[in-house]
C-alpha cells in the first residue's frame, strides 16, 4: 500500500509557484528516506570496494554512481577492470546492460510531462531512471496531482542517487579497513542483491531460463572463451538460449 502523502494538489491551470514545487519536493525526498533510498544504497556498498580493487581513488567510487548510476553497469566496469578485461568487451557489456533502461523511461517520462515541461528537463529526468526509482515512480506517482509528479520524482530521485553514493564511497573505505573475511563479505552484498533482485522480479520461463543458463554456462565460458570476453558471450550465448527454449516452452503450453 502507498504510504499517505499531504493533499498539497492544485488546479492544473494555476501556475506553479516555489512552495509548491518546493514542499513536493521535500515530500519526496521524504519517501525516498523512509526506506527505498537505503535499500538500493547499502546494495550498492560492494561497488565501493570492487573500485578499490580494480585500483580507484574512492572519488571515483562516488562519482561512478551520480554519473553511471546503474549498479550492475557499475560492476560490470570495475569488476573488469579489476580482471583485466579488454576495454572494448568491457564497453560493449555495459552498453548492451544499459538497454533495459529503455522501456523503463519509455515508462515513467510520459508520466511526468505538462504542457509547462520541457524536453531539456525530460533528458535530464531520463538520467535519474534506475531500477529502485522506476520501480517506486510506477507505484506512487498515478496518485499524485501530474503538476507536483516531476518535483516530488527530482526529490525522491535525488535522495536515493546521493545516498547511494555516500555508501558507495563508504563501502571502498569499509574495505581497506575491515578484516580480510568481512571485506570480501562487503564484496559479496552486491551480486547477492542483484542475484536477489532477479529472483523476485523473475514473472516467465524465459527470465528463470535466463538465470539457470547464466550460472551453469559460467565456469564454461571462463575456461574457454577468455580474452576478456567470457561475461559478453555469456549474456548473448545464455540469454539467447534462454529466450529459445522457453518460447519453445510457452509455444507448447498453450498449443497442448
Amino acid at each position: 500500500m502507498m504510504p499517505d502523502v499531504p493533499d498539497l494538489s492544485i488546479p492544473v491551470s494555476a501556475p506553479l509557484d516555489p512552495a509548491f514545487v518546493r514542499r513536493w519536493f521535500v515530500e519526496g525526498v521524504r519517501q525516498a528516506m523512509s526506506g527505498p533510498a537505503f535499500f538500493v544504497a547499502v546494495a550498492m556498498i560492494g561497488v565501493g570496494g570492487l573500485a578499490k580493487v580494480a585500483g580507484f581513488p574512492a572519488g571515483a567510487a562516488f562519482l561512478s554512481t551520480l554519473t553511471i548510476w546503474a549498479g550492475p553497469a557499475q560492476v560490470l566496469f570495475f569488476g573488469s577492470i579489476a580482471a583485466g578485461v579488454a576495454l572494448p568487451a568491457i564497453a560493449l557489456s555495459i552498453s548492451l546492460s544499459s538497454i533495459r533502461f529503455l522501456p523503463m523511461c519509455l515508462t515513467v517520462l510520459p508520466m511526468l510531462r505538462t504542457k509547462r515541461t520541457r524536453t531539456l528537463t525530460m533528458f535530464v529526468a531520463a538520467h535519474f531512471v534506475a531500477v529502485t526509482v522506476w520501480a517506486e515512480s510506477l507505484r506512487r506517482l498515478p496518485d499524485i496531482d501530474r503538476d507536483a509528479r516531476l518535483p516530488f520524482f527530482f526529490g525522491f530521485a535525488l535522495a536515493c542517487i546521493l545516498n547511494t553514493a555516500a555508501f558507495t564511497t563508504l563501502g571502498f573505505f569499509l574495505t581497506a579497513a575491515l578484516p580480510t573475511p568481512l571485506a570480501i563479505g562487503v564484496l559479496f552484498l552486491t551480486p547477492v542483491y542483484f542475484l536477489s533482485t532477479l529472483v523476485r522480479n523473475a514473472r516467465s520461463a524465459i527470465d528463470w531460463l535466463a538465470m539457470a543458463f547464466g550460472l551453469a554456462l559460467s565456469p564454461l565460458t571462463q575456461a574457454y572463451v577468455g580474452g576478456g570476453f567470457d561475461l559478453l558471450a555469456l549474456g548473448l550465448g545464455g540469454g539467447t538460449i534462454a529466450y529459445l527454449v522457453g518460447r519453445a516452452y510457452e509455444r507448447r503450453r498453450f498449443s497442448a
